[in-house]
């Protein structure tokens, strides 16, 4: 699972030609060996909404607060094993391939889902499932390609009025939904908490990222640029407390709803989000064919599809087994 994609960038300052350097050290290709990482981190954050989940049952049943539930702080480790897990194999492997695998995460969590907590999916909920990981992951292959950026063209394009309007659009419209929208239908929609969680991406992505061109003028040798200083001190502000809303609505939302559907639903839009926020901040746009575009919007179509069978499937009993009276009628 995506989840908190944006700290996979922040547990280290490492550059990718160095994480490279020292799998071609151990005699390992890159490549493949980010494929695993990636691989395997999709499995690890695929157990840590399930976990979460079963950790806030237990407490319930316990009355006391899940942050001392042991279930609930081993699915709290196994996030942050599996936000590093994905920072080792972006830098090893291309996000073209890394990105996708995450949809394994999805699957697995439903799964695993089934077996710990007995949240068993109907048809139209494994179906939405399906169609949700088939379009995200067509989104993320024609998604702009990442393009290299200095420092001063970050702190540019960090003041450009279409990224800065837009900034603007999502603080408005969390604030809105945090203050209003969510203390009255957040129990009752599950798309209030994960449209919180989701826009909140638009924060911790492009902010990780910055924090990775801005650390090489901070942390490396000799006395740090007072702007870069600066600007990094910023972008660690807006990514921890960005990171510490989602962590907190998205406990919220596995008190109230199915880890099943909220964790693929989350993983879309998030992952939507992120891709947007991040094109429009590092200009890659620019670097979109025609084809790349129509897929982008049918991938889109898709995954808007698959939701909503997701949403349906929370409300429709489905069995194939035909009524006993219209046997005996027969």
């Amino acid at each position: 699972m995506a989840l908190l994609l944006g700290k996979k960038y922040s547990y280290s300052f490492m550059s990718a030609s160095q994480s490279t350097v020292m799998a071609d050290d151990s005699g390992l290709s890159g490549a493949p060996l980010g494929i695993a990482i990636a691989a395997i981190s999709s499995f690890i954050n695929g157990s840590t909404f399930v976990l979460q989940k079963k950790g806030i049952l237990r407490s319930r049943n316990k009355g006391c607060s899940y942050l001392i539930d042991g279930v609930w702080c081993s699915g709290t480790l196994c996030m942050i094993i599996g936000q590093v897990g994905n920072f080792l194999a972006y830098n090893l492997a291309p996000a073209v391939i890394v990105t996708p695998l995450g949809a394994l995460g999805v699957l697995f969590g439903a799964m695993l889902a089934s077996w710990i907590l007995e949240e068993h999916l109907n048809i139209l909920g494994k179906l939405g499932c399906i169609i949700c990981c088939c379009g995200s992951v067509v989104l993320i292959i024609h998604a702009p390609k990442a393009v290299e950026t200095s420092r001063e063209e970050l702190e540019e394009r960090l003041l450009d009025p279409v990224f800065v309007t837009y900034i603007l659009l999502v603080v408005l419209l969390l604030i809105t939904l945090i203050v209003w929208v969510a203390p009255a239908h957040g129990t009752s929609n599950i798309m209030v908490y994960v449209a919180i969680c989701s826009l909140l991406g638009s924060f911790t992505v492009p902010g990780s990222k910055g924090l990775g061109l801005v650390a090489h003028d901070v942390l490396g040798e000799g006395p740090p640029n007072s702007r870069a200083l600066a600007l990094f001190l910023v972008l660690l502000g807006v990514l921890a407390v960005s990171i510490l809303i989602q962590f907190f609505f998205i406990n919220k939302a596995l008190e109230c709803f199915s880890s099943n559907i909220f964790e693929a639903i989350y993983y879309v839009t998030f992952t939507s989000t992120v891709i947007f926020a991040s094109a429009l901040l590092f200009k890659e746009w620019t670097e979109l064919t025609v084809t790349d575009s129509l897929a982008m919007l049918c991938s889109l179509v898709t995954m808007c599809v698959g939701v909503i069978l997701l949403r349906i499937s929370q409300e429709t009993v489905i069995t194939w087994k035909e009524k006993e009276g219209q046997k005996k009628t027969d």
